[in-house]
């Protein structure tokens, strides 16, 4: 286990980890979509259930919204240029808690290598030893970002008005993360 006396980093596992958004679309519905690959590191104080650390890197290429041809366009340089900006990088600046299990992660999350401050609102889901011995950690988190403080400006106005891509994206994360050996 990857641990001092006072700190063990655990790493998140990325087959039972999510990491999803949401925008919306026409101005009337929202897309929902996925990152399939994640990695990354919780470092948690001995018997504590608030970390005091938090990384993450998201594959961009693993973006999925179940539209071959939306996950396309999304790759290319219009929006995510994935062959240049292969990851979405998260590095928390502080955690603050905020309730005995709910904390606030304050961070630099970096898209086209444009990195801006942003704050999750997350909370401690639970912490067990799974069947095979290893200790576990799961944690739910969420922020509201605008694609456009990050470069993400591609759009399309609509004859009735409004544009096609709302500015807003809603991200919602399920971590869980396994003790490093």
């Amino acid at each position: 286990m990857t641990s001092t006396d006072t700190t063990t980093t655990y790493a998140i596992d990325p087959t039972h980890s999510s990491v999803e958004f949401s925008v919306r679309h026409l101005m009337l519905s929202k897309v929902r979509g996925a990152f399939r690959g994640v990695a990354g590191s919780v470092t948690l104080p001995a018997g504590a259930t608030i970390p005091t650390a938090v990384t993450a890197d998201i594959e961009v290429a693993s973006i999925d919204t179940r539209d071959a041809q939306r996950d396309g366009h999304l790759k290319s340089p219009d929006f995510f240029h994935a062959e240049k900006f292969t990851h979405i990088h998260f590095v928390s600046t502080s955690v603050t808690s905020t309730g005995s299990e709910t904390f606030q992660i304050a961070g630099a999350l970096e898209i086209l290598g444009v990195s801006v401050p942003v704050t999750l609102e997350a909370e401690a889901v639970g912490r067990t030893i799974d069947p095979w011995g290893n200790d576990r950690v799961g944690y739910e988190a969420k922020t509201r970002i605008n694609r456009k403080d990050f470069g993400l400006t591609y759009n399309q106005a609509l004859e009735a008005g409004g544009v096609m891509i709302g500015e807003n994206i809603d991200i919602e994360l399920q971590i869980e993360a396994v003790a490093k050996k």
